[in-house]
């Protein structure tokens, strides 16, 4: 199953309160963590309900998806694929961090989005998410992934 964190962001008011190229915002404001744990891994975790709620907000119509639970089929795995998501106390069993180098996201980021960047290099400063992850992509060549596993690789 795969749940998408950005279902998970907070409203428009809230999460570009500073601007909508805000880098500091966009580091510590999108996401609701909070409700990623309350609404998936909780439920989905041991001990849990096993009924999780896929999306949480709507982000083209800036409003509550209003998804109905669903129930996890017996054995789930649940990815949760999102950018920024180490570090904010997600109960995660396992984590792959895809790595790009700041040369690398800085060649591929579309113009539009280059605003963001000092979000990235934040994270990779503070977090270390690479350090933190089970295992680790080497995406700077798309065409040539470089698998690394367990703690740090470099």
């Amino acid at each position: 199953m795969v749940v998408p964190a950005d279902g998970f962001y907070r409203p428009a008011s809230l999460r570009l309160e500073h601007g909508r190229t805000d880098p500091d915002a966009r580091y510590t404001d999108w996401l609701d963590g909070n409700a990623l744990s309350r609404e998936v891994l909780g439920p989905l975790g041991p001990g849990g309900s096993g009924e999780y709620l896929p999306v949480l907000w709507d982000l083209a119509r800036d409003r509550a998806a209003r998804a109905p639970r669903q129930p996890a089929p017996p054995g789930a795995v649940v990815l949760v694929p999102g950018a920024l998501l180490q570090g904010v106390g997600l109960a995660l069993d396992v984590v792959v961090h895809l790595r790009m180098s700041p040369a690398a996201r800085r060649r591929r980021t579309p113009a539009d989005e280059q605003w963001a960047l000092p979000a990235f290099d934040r994270y990779d400063d503070e977090v270390d998410p690479a350090a933190l992850a089970d295992a680790v992509v080497l995406a700077d060549h798309p065409d040539k992934p470089a698998l690394v596993l367990g703690g740090r690789w470099a």
